[in-house]
């Protein structure tokens, strides 16, 4: 059975885009259509189109919005490699970047110019980025002069700008309440700009923060110790039992090497991100900004009088826009803003076993 998609390259990660009106209505359905889509599960997806690893085995469905205060709806779903499962519980901000070009491209926003701003309504987390596309000759354009660290060469850039995300997830931007604590014996920050992150030094468990992620994850001893710390700290951060969950991103902070703002590497939370997600870069980006955190605390209070901020990861480094106000455990987040590329790659129809779902 055919079911029409496009495969764009969204910032540092790469899925499949569709409409929801070609997926099934039934979220169970849906998503053994889409293990089949992506060969899931199997480590290579040599069956399908994932890539192999979390960062392209992911998808973005898609529609029409019925609210006044956006164009369209996106919905995004990882799909596991290594195990048969579907996950809605996080947002992916590099698929957002695809999700203007796609939205332009099907005909569901008009052209409106050398550039097009499209409003987008993130269902995972209720709420709303808008994000500008270059549109010269009406139409969408992929070359240009950005390059981001983690993609080859040079794109056009996609501007995203991000409207009330801190506590999409948890609730409020600290979900603990407070800046700093100790769980299992480690102090760190809870924080939630549109992605759940738990921020730790890297030298408390034993690692210097510079190590490329396959060390990490060849580290059975801090892979264990973070994970439980993970664990530990999702009750606390309001999001329940996170054992079959990826949130909340563990991210391991050091120094700044190349003049960011600070150093980071990040757990997706099993495997060991080669870059770092946009709206973990957000979060940690703000907890950098937040007096009495344990990233404050490592970026140095210097970074407090940035407007950019650069966040350095295993590939480069992550430019986040941000106007915090912080005063004792108040926190205000006024602005996010960010730069990502994308890239239409290819659309098509992908083909799954009708055994699957025949309906169509």
């Amino acid at each position: 059975m055919a079911i029409r998609c496009s495969v764009i390259r969204g910032g540092t990660s790469k899925g499949l885009y569709f409409h929801a009106g070609d997926l099934p209505s039934d979220p169970s359905t849906r998503d053994a259509v889409l293990l089949a889509a992506m060969g899931s599960p199997d480590e290579r997806e040599i069956d399908g189109m994932g890539g192999g690893h979390p960062l392209t085995s992911k998808v973005a469905v898609v529609r029409s919005s019925l609210r006044d205060d956006a164009d369209v709806d996106y919905l995004f779903l990882q799909v596991w490699p290594d195990r048969a499962e579907v996950s809605d519980n996080q947002n992916c901000g590099n698929l957002l970047a695809g999700v203007g070009p796609f939205a332009i491209e099907e005909g569901l926003v008009d052209v409106q110019g050398a550039t097009t701003s499209v409003r987008i309504w993130m269902e995972n987390t209720r709420s709303l980025a808008v994000a500008t596309v270059q549109t010269p000759d009406g139409h969408v354009r992929y070359d240009g002069t950005t390059h981001i660290d983690g993609v080859p060469g040079e794109h056009a850039p996609v501007a995203i700008e991000f409207l009330d995300i801190a506590g999409s997830s948890c609730g409020s931007l600290l979900p603990t309440g407070h800046p700093s604590d100790e769980i299992n014996g480690v102090r760190v920050t809870c924080i939630d700009n549109g992605m759940p992150v738990v921020c730790l030094a890297a030298d408390s468990v034993g690692l210097t923060g510079y190590e490329l992620p396959a060390e990490i994850e060849a580290n059975d001893e801090v892979c264990t110790f973070v994970e439980a710390l993970r664990l530990a700290a999702g009750p606390l951060m309001n999001l329940g039992d996170v054992a079959s969950s990826t949130v909340p991103k563990m991210c391991l902070l050091a120094k700044a090497q190349h003049g960011g703002a600070v150093s980071t590497r990040t757990f997706i939370p099993k495997r060991v991100h080669d870059a770092i997600g946009v709206f973990g870069a957000v979060s940690v980006a703000t907890a950098c900004l937040v007096r009495g955190s344990v990233a404050y605390d490592v970026a140095g209070a210097d970074v407090s009088d940035r407007e950019v901020l650069d966040i350095e990861h295993p590939s480069g480094h992550f430019s986040v826009t941000l106007d915090v106000t912080s005063d004792g455990d108040t926190v205000d987040v006024h602005h996010a803003a960010l730069m990502r590329t994308a890239r239409l790659l290819m659309r098509g129809d992908v083909f799954i076993p009708s055994s699957v779902w025949s309906h169509q």
